[in-house]
């Protein structure tokens, strides 16, 4: 798939000019329209104000969550303007921690790709997270997320495929059709596929026929789950192979009405040594 609407959010001041500086790469390298929401959030629990807070302090904090928006609205037109060779659209909202999932699926679910800083690291708000499920889970776009160690790659070389035969690792490598087809080195990693089942004469090899109707070669690498967690494993993989990209399923579950990432897809994002494509 064709990426020509790309998004992007940011909450923090710290992270909005490293964020959009690969954001605008990558759209500049795909002749997409990069559009881009400033969120103000309100970080303080709802149960603060029911607790008995005044009409005033509350509407002190919305009025603060709304400078914040426009502060960092200001900032990334500013960026962007430097920009010369993409277009691109900013605006900026408020949301409530809780109602995050409606104010960015409103702006994400009309796009190609999503492209967001790593929600676990050093400088993020309790916001990061529930920002990156959202567009993951609520807007069902696909989800590019950045590396605090490693700089993206807008065309990838080496990309390493997390293969489980799941719906969402399909629906990742999909999305990433177009990247693959432009990499010199696909590996798709297979940790301890069944030992029963159609596939287990040949793990990966109706990926691999797909692939190959999209003329993309890619290897199959069979892994033991030599370390305690998958993503130990898939980690170490990347390293190894030099990975410029990884793409993945995101898994999660529901938690009263909020999206919440599975094991695996919160430590990869925790741990990944190269930017991370997810989708579901």
């Amino acid at each position: 798939m064709a990426w020509k609407n790309m998004f992007s959010a940011v909450s923090s001041t710290s992270l909005l000019k490293p964020a959009l500086t690969q954001a605008a790469a990558l759209a500049a390298a795909h002749k997409a329209h990069l559009q881009v929401l400033c969120l103000g959030i309100n970080r303080v629990s709802t149960d603060v104000f029911f607790a008995g807070a005044s009409a005033i302090s509350i509407c002190d904090r919305i009025e603060s969550c709304q400078d914040e928006a426009v502060e960092l609205e200001t900032a990334a037109r500013e960026f962007l303007n430097t920009q010369t060779d993409i277009n691109w659209s900013v605006s900026h909202g408020v949301a409530q921690l809780v109602d995050i999932g409606r104010v960015v699926t409103a702006k994400a679910r009309f796009s190609d790709l999503a492209i967001l800083p790593a929600p676990y690291g050093p400088e993020r708000g309790p916001e990061a997270e529930p920002l990156t499920e959202s567009a993951l889970f609520d807007a069902h776009a696909p989800t590019l997320i950045l590396s605090d160690t490693a700089p993206l790659n807008t065309k990838p070389r080496r990309v390493m495929v997390a293969w489980n035969e799941s719906p969402e690792a399909l629906a990742a490598i999909r999305a990433a059709l177009e990247i693959l087809k432009a990499a010199d080195s696909i590996r798709v990693v297979m940790i301890d596929p069944p030992d029963h089942g159609p596939n287990r004469s040949d793990p990966g090899g109706q990926l691999s026929q797909f692939l190959a109707r999209h003329g993309i070669k890619a290897d199959i690498d069979v892994l033991s789950k030599t370390l305690p967690r998958v993503s130990d494993v898939l980690t170490r993989h990347a390293l190894e192979q030099r990975s410029d990209l990884i793409v993945m399923g995101a898994y999660g579950h529901s938690r009263f009405r909020e999206a919440v990432f599975g094991g695996a897809t919160r430590e990869m994002l925790e741990a990944a040594p190269a930017p991370i494509l997810m989708a579901r």
